[in-house]
């Protein structure tokens, strides 16, 4: 199936004279929700995007669902079979691969084909192929046509929407399924409820089912309603047939044989099943006829607090049952986000426009705002979900909503502090409302520490305590959770050895997952390096500041000087609490291991040594001599890719293309970033490396495509040659504009290799008329602080081998281990 999103139309434009750049008139015409679709069968790439109908940060996520794993996302672009079209989904994550969430599917079926006791309400009996070629999305809306002819639409708010189907013929009634027990996992645990009612048209249903990505199980509420209110152009279009609607159920403990009950004298049924504590294989819904015409069209709302609050989500979001106006202003939302990056369309290479439209829409979906729906506690902050996972999104989603989303962001940061204030740590990952695993440190930390660094400033106008927000930092630096694999650190070892050791005991008894020692001792390195840069800001104590700036540099311990591969000397590795290494082959966990390991919370590490090696992101020019100088830094980042030990979809390597400039040569990363951008992402249903990882990888992407890296935790970004040859960035809490242009810009620069005389070196910048100190990185004030910023690039390399990042005292990007931020 061929998505036509991608067919984009790029003809209407508007000019900004101003600062001469062209937009397209509407943004969302240039997004591609397919990219990242393909399926992770197979060695397929396996992004797990979710290209259904949702407004920015959405609780509701609505699209199909199809009877093929992996399915992380419900959706998988191939000719599987479609079971039904769900409420809420996961996006771009790993996790369980049968998929998250994928609540109360509603499946429609034609009524020539059965009666009401005998249609095929089982998951496995409905399931049908889509006709080919009729997946079709854009923000705010997706559609689909079942090769029997009925087509599939849904649309959107926060909590709430409209999904429509539209039979091939009016002339018989036409039924929909609702569906209570079947989610992606088909995990039903019981604990559930569906209530009918054929004169009002309203289905109420309640489950619990088990989480995506943990330990836990969760409870989610829905409501539908079939009957339209009297203010609704659809009054007299679709009509309940009474007595061939009701419920069907399956005893809990099979999923045959079905039992059909058609509504009551008082028109009214349920069903309920009591909890299991374990999956059940019921299966159990409601099944609606509907005459009147060829067209039903749905409302619906979700909560996760009670099926009274689902239904006035959808009579308070969806009123009026209009679903173009519906549509409309989903994609108005969508407008908004996709309007504070502004690029000339009709002068840029239009695949790079492509990713970068799509990628900065994926980067706005996760995580999900579930405010007023915290089932926990009552909080005035904001409750956002899906932080699925912290290790994924610190270094770019977040670094990335910081320039153009500050206002969302300060909610989002503080539902960390929030959930502090609630648990006593920082939460790390957290999945369909309940904590998922750890998978580094508390990467929590990176976030409060960055939003300390760039908005101390305006955190009373945006609504984050900062006090809290330190003791947040603190609390989850110091203290160790009972279980340190859902939340925290393992802070009595690590306070202890100054890093992790392997096969250590915790005599407190608390305990988590004791693998991953080496990876875990550069994460909390990192998570400290925040701690310390919030004190700097917030003016805590000189000692807090020597505490966590020393304990920021424990990677030192676990480098072992004596371990070597292919050549090159000194790698981290785990270390035990008398001192001796545990080594691990450096190649280990890269994408060519000669020996299965077991990587990604199992007993080794997240990574490869060859790839956590660099990992140091607050002091690499230790890195650059404990590797032995600039040459011979140079020369192992350049095996470490000509080896095939990069990932592109692994996140502790995202910085890796950039690092050439703690070495003085940003030559070799702007060619570096070409080589990883074209080699790795396209505009098709494979085009994303790997999972997008809760848009850790679209924020990369836009990252790259602007030319710039974030650093943890700082103001300081690395900055190179774009990918277009200008871009506006708009901050809507400044209320600033900042105009970059690209002074030189050589679309022959735009390869994986670009060919001799491409035009990609930075030569100078300027900023706001001011010619820059460094040509290897650029204030965050600067980037936000409006006027224009030029970068002028040339095609000699040489010349920008000689010149590297510059020749004043700061030209380099600061290192902590040599005396900076």
């Amino acid at each position: 199936m061929v998505p036509t999103a991608s067919n984009t139309t790029r003809s209407l434009l508007v000019v900004f004279a101003a600062v001469g750049v062209v937009q397209a008139a509407n943004l969302t015409s240039l997004v591609n929700l397919f990219i990242g679709t393909a399926s992770g069968a197979n060695g397929g790439s396996g992004g797990n995007a979710f290209p259904g109908a949702a407004i920015p940060h959405a609780m509701a996520k609505v699209g199909i669902d199809v009877n093929e794993t992996p399915r992380q996302a419900g959706y998988i672009h191939d000719n599987s079979t479609v079971t039904g079209i769900s409420l809420m989904h996961d996006e771009g994550t790993g996790g369980n691969t049968a998929g998250g969430y994928g609540l109360f599917p509603l499946f429609p079926l034609l009524g020539s084909n059965c009666t009401f006791s005998d249609c095929p309400v089982g998951i496995n009996q409905r399931q049908a192929l889509r006709a080919a070629n009729t997946d079709a999305a854009s923000p705010g809306y997706f559609t689909t046509t079942l090769v029997n002819g009925i087509k599939f639409e849904t649309t959107s708010t926060r909590r709430a929407g409209l999904i429509r189907f539209t039979y091939p013929s009016s002339t018989t009634p036409n039924h929909v399924v609702v569906d209570l027990t079947d989610d992606l996992q088909r995990s039903f645990q019981g604990n559930g409820r569906l209530t009918f009612d054929s004169t009002s048209g309203r289905v109420e249903l309640f489950g619990t089912y088990f989480q995506s990505y943990g330990e836990s199980n969760y409870t989610a509420y829905g409501c539908y309603d079939f009957t339209p209110p009297s203010s609704s152009p659809l009054v007299g279009t679709q009509k309940i047939v009474a007595n061939s609607s009701g419920t069907y159920q399956s005893p809990a403990t099979a999923a045959t044989p079905l039992t059909f009950t058609p509504s009551t004298a008082a028109n009214f049924s349920a069903i309920s099943y009591a909890f299991a504590g374990a999956t059940i294989p019921a299966q159990a819904g409601a099944l609606i006829s509907l005459q009147g015409g060829d067209s039903v069209t749905v409302r619906f709302g979700i909560s996760m607090i009670s099926t009274a609050q689902a239904c006035a989500n959808a009579e308070s979001e969806v009123p009026s049952w209009d679903f173009d106006a519906v549509r409309a202003a989903s994609e108005g939302e969508w407008e908004s986000v996709l309007e504070k990056v502004q690029v000339n369309v009709a002068k840029e290479n239009a695949n790079v426009v492509e990713l970068l439209y799509s990628s900065l829409y994926r980067s706005h979906l996760v995580p999900a705002n579930l405010t007023d729906e915290n089932p926990y506690w009552d909080n005035t902050f904001p409750f956002y979900d899906a932080l699925f996972c912290s290790w994924d999104t610190f270094r770019t989603v977040h670094p990335f909503l910081s320039l153009v989303s500050p206002r969302e962001w300060a909610g989002i940061v503080n539902t960390y502090v929030d959930g502090w204030r609630h648990t006593g740590f920082i939460p790390e990952c957290r999945a369909n409302t309940k904590p998922g695993f750890v998978q580094g440190g508390d990467d929590g930390m990176p976030i409060l520490g960055d939003f300390a660094v760039k908005y101390a400033a305006h955190a009373s106008a945006l609504g984050v305590p900062l006090d809290d927000l330190y003791q947040a930092l603190v609390d989850t630096a110091e203290n160790t959770p009972d279980d340190w694999y859902t939340v925290g650190r393992q802070n009595t070892a690590w306070t202890t050895f100054d890093y992790i050791p392997t096969a250590w005991v915790d005599p407190s008894g608390k305990t988590g997952l004791p693998t991953r020692e080496a990876s875990r001792t550069l994460e909390y390195a990192v998570g400290d390096f925040a701690v310390r840069q919030a004190a700097k800001v917030l003016n805590k104590p000189a000692s807090d500041i020597e505490k966590y700036t020393n304990r920021s540099m424990g990677f030192r311990n676990i480098w072992d000087p004596n371990q070597t591969s292919d050549g090159f000397n000194g790698f981290m590795q785990k270390r035990f609490a008398n001192g001796t290494f545990d080594p691990t082959p450096p190649n280990a966990c890269s994408p060519v291991d000669p020996v299965s390991h077991s990587c990604a919370r199992g007993t080794d590490n997240n990574a490869s040594s060859w790839e956590y090696s660099f990992f140091v992101p607050h002091s690499m020019a230790t890195m650059v001599n404990l590797m032995g100088g600039n040459e011979t830094f140079i020369s192992r980042l350049d095996h470490y890719y000509s080896a095939g030990y990069f990932l592109a979809g692994n996140e502790p390597g995202f910085q890796t293309p950039w690092l050439y400039h703690y070495a003085n040569r940003p030559d070799l990363s702007a060619l570096r970033v070409r080589d990883v951008v074209f080699n790795n992402f396209n505009t098709g249903v494979g085009g994303i490396p790997g999972n997008d990882d809760s848009a850790a990888m679209a924020a990369l992407l836009l990252f790259h495509i602007l030319g710039m890296y974030p650093v943890p935790a700082s103001k300081q970004l690395l900055i190179g040659s774009p990918l277009v040859s200008g871009f506006k960035l708009t901050n809507d809490l400044l209320g600033t504009t900042t105009s970059f242009v690209v002074d030189g810009f050589d679309p022959n620069g735009l390869a994986a290799a670009p060919p001799s005389g491409s035009a990609v070196f930075v030569k100078q910048i300027t900023i706001r008329g001011k010619p820059s100190e460094s040509l290897c990185w650029i204030d965050f004030d600067d980037v936000v602080g409006g006027g224009e910023i030029v970068i002028t690039v040339d095609a000699d390399q040489a010349a920008a081998q000689a010149r590297g990042c510059g020749s004043g005292s700061k030209a380099l990007p600061d290192s902590l281990g040599t005396g900076g931020f």
